[in-house]
């Protein structure tokens, strides 16, 4: 089978199972922590002349927030219509000054799925539901996803421990409408004046590249969602090879029995994890009951042990890929909306690989046999996760 055939059959594999049409023509630059994604969407928004959206997760603190919200600021007052979107939970940390800095300068500043909302009843049903989506669209051209928060703890090149490990990708073309869709997706939920689709602009569908690429969004809902079916498919089209880099690493069983079936099939399976840096302990917990399984079934696991290993990134074969924001556990998969990029492109996939390469030799692997003479406290503690571990 030739490159251009395999690459045809991957491409319509993933439109049957996904039930998403490609794009083709797009441009897709792969951006490695801190200091090429920072700055690569800092001169996106100084050269916006008319729209920029953004939704995120995190929004923190530091130099770097103050950073964004000043570029903000900027082109709001040059005259750029500025909407962004911070998840009420994952954005709590925020500068309330940052905010009313953005508001006078004429950014639309909006809270997504608040607890308290103006003298009402507390959401209570919506507390768990959260937009861990990571989306950055300016003058609807040039867009940006992945797993980067806005906070100093992403900054630098993952060097040491207070520089996290991440990925970004940049993306021109057709795409950029679906990544436009994510966020307008999640800004209509909030917009309780009203939302008037004719307020928006058109997306530059332009072709700038060659990359064919799928725009997956995951929705809070009840049973299978779309980047649940997501990861299913990239796992079941894995045939030599699959890689796994995630922050938070908590699957259901039926993912947990497909990556089991994939080495069984002959596939060398690899997940990457935080180490000794893990910003959330009792997730990490959770996520290792189910290391001994894996380990037994063959699977190399290894953690990440120079800073939080952050990125969300799935590779096949060297031929697909995903980014996004998109963890691999139930959380990612049932409650949270997110959204996550497919590649089909050897040459992306080649670098996403060789970056992983490098975050391999700064890991260490674990040993079935020491991971079974494990303490018996943490055995105790994976144990007691598993109470609430489909919410984690």
């Amino acid at each position: 089978m030739t490159t251009s055939e395999q690459e045809r059959q991957d491409i319509d594999r993933l439109h049957g199972l996904l039930g998403i049409p490609p794009t083709v023509g797009n441009e897709v630059r792969v951006l490695r922590n801190g200091n090429e994604i920072f700055p690569a969407m800092l001169d996106a928004i100084r050269s916006a002349t008319r729209t920029i959206d953004f939704v995120t997760f995190v929004y923190w603190s530091g130099d770097i927030a103050i950073e964004f919200a000043n570029e903000l600021c900027a082109a709001a007052k040059r005259g750029c219509r500025v909407r962004v979107l911070l998840d009420a939970v994952g954005a709590r940390k925020i500068d309330p000054g940052l905010i009313g800095d953005m508001s006078a300068a004429g950014c639309d500043v909006r809270w997504f799925r608040p607890f308290f909302e103006k003298n009402k009843v507390p959401k209570i049903n919506e507390a768990n539901r959260r937009t861990h989506r990571k989306i950055l669209v300016c003058d609807n051209s040039i867009g940006f996803c992945g797993g980067v928060g806005i906070a100093d703890e992403w900054t630098g090149d993952a060097q040491n421990e207070n520089e996290w490990r991440d990925t970004h990708l940049a993306v021109r073309g057709p795409a950029v409408a679906g990544l436009l869709s994510a966020f307008v997706d999640n800004w209509a939920d909030q917009h309780e004046d009203g939302y008037d689709p004719r307020n928006e602009h058109d997306v530059d569908l332009h072709e700038y590249g060659s990359t064919t690429m799928f725009v997956v969004r995951g929705s809070a809902e009840t049973g299978a969602s779309d980047v649940w079916r997501m990861i299913m498919t990239l796992i079941s089209m894995a045939e030599k090879r699959l890689r796994i880099a995630t922050a938070y690493f908590n699957p259901d069983r039926f993912v947990v029995d497909e990556l089991i079936d994939a080495v069984e099939r002959g596939v060398h399976v690899t997940l990457l994890v935080p180490g000794e840096h893990a910003d959330k302990r009792f997730i990490q917990i959770a996520g290792e009951e189910e290391y001994q399984r894996l380990l037994d079934a063959g699977i190399d696991i290894r953690t990440y042990e120079v800073s939080m290993m952050h990125a969300k990134i799935i590779t096949v074969d060297g031929r697909i890929a995903t980014v996004g924001s998109t963890n691999f556990n139930q959380r990612s998969m049932q409650h949270d909306e997110e959204a996550n990029v497919v590649l089909v492109d050897d040459e992306l996939v080649s670098v996403l690989d060789r970056h992983f390469d490098d975050d391999l030799m700064n890991s260490i692997e674990l040993d079935p046999s020491r991971w079974a003479d494990r303490s018996v406290p943490q055995k105790v503690a994976e144990r007691v996760s598993t109470v609430v571990d489909k919410w984690l």
